[in-house]
């Protein structure tokens, strides 16, 4: 198992790519904190690693709360002494629409879960990280790709790719930092970034060489290879987990 002994830290667990890498990484060994707004869905997925022999905690913050974000790290850090992976996952999406339609408190929220966030993370998690940690963003194809009717939300992510190649500049050599990108996927928020039109994705496949979207266990594999000493000496990578989106 490639993830013995360690433990892992994903916001935004309770559905979608990061009940798929809690489930993975659980899988592989790791003991996983499940974060979540949602009681309900956290505690799902850490009661379904628990009947599959695996261990978790489930721990509901606010991830766009800097006091929250710390009430977790502290929690984390009573139960287990550390933590040896932080996955920044959780994220909101946007309604497909003009840039101009998008109101404020939209735009706000957007920016304080995917990018905020971030930074809450990081200044009360860091500080806490051992030699050899990792930290994974959950990025997007929207940072390189990026497809009118989601300016606000490709923006968000765009910074979350810039955070990547700095702070592994900047965290080098005892944190490595990278990132996955996805390309769209079968999850809670397609709905959300098609406009409510189902009839997109078909369209949507066609510009994927594999001529598919993604499957969240597409992510969570590249997740664990990133926080696995398979990875040891990548750091600042963006990594397109697309079907060849972005080669296109």
């Amino acid at each position: 198992m490639r993830l013995e002994g360690k433990t892992a830290i994903i916001t935004g667990a309770g559905s979608g790519f990061g009940a798929a890498m809690a489930t993975e990484f659980a899988r592989e060994g790791a003991r996983v904190v499940v974060n979540d707004l949602n009681d309900n869905t956290g505690q799902s997925v850490v009661d379904d690693i628990g009947k599959a022999g695996g261990e978790a905690m489930f721990h509901r913050a606010d991830v766009a709360d800097g006091d929250d974000v710390k009430g977790m790290f502290d929690a984390v850090m009573d139960a287990y002494g550390g933590f040896d992976v932080l996955i920044n996952n959780a994220g909101v999406p946007q309604w497909n629409q003009p840039l101009t339609e998008t109101d404020e408190e939209t735009f706000d929220r957007i920016f304080d879960v995917n990018v905020k966030s971030i930074y809450f993370t990081s200044i009360h998690g860091i500080p806490r990280m051992t030699s050899g940690s990792a930290i994974i963003h959950t990025a997007s194809t929207a940072a390189a790709r990026p497809r009118p009717g989601l300016t606000w939300y490709n923006a968000s992510k765009g910074a979350v790719a810039n955070l990547t190649l700095t702070m592994a500049q900047e965290l080098a050599p005892d944190i490595r930092v990278n990132a996955l990108c996805p390309v769209a996927t079968d999850t809670p928020m397609l709905d959300t970034f098609l406009g409510g039109d189902r009839d997109k994705i078909a369209a949507f496949e066609a510009t994927v060489p594999m001529r598919r979207l993604g499957e969240p266990m597409d992510v969570a594999r590249a997740a664990v290879f990133l926080a696995s000493d398979d990875a040891s000496f990548l750091t600042g990578v963006l990594l397109p987990v697309d079907g060849g989106r972005c080669a296109a």
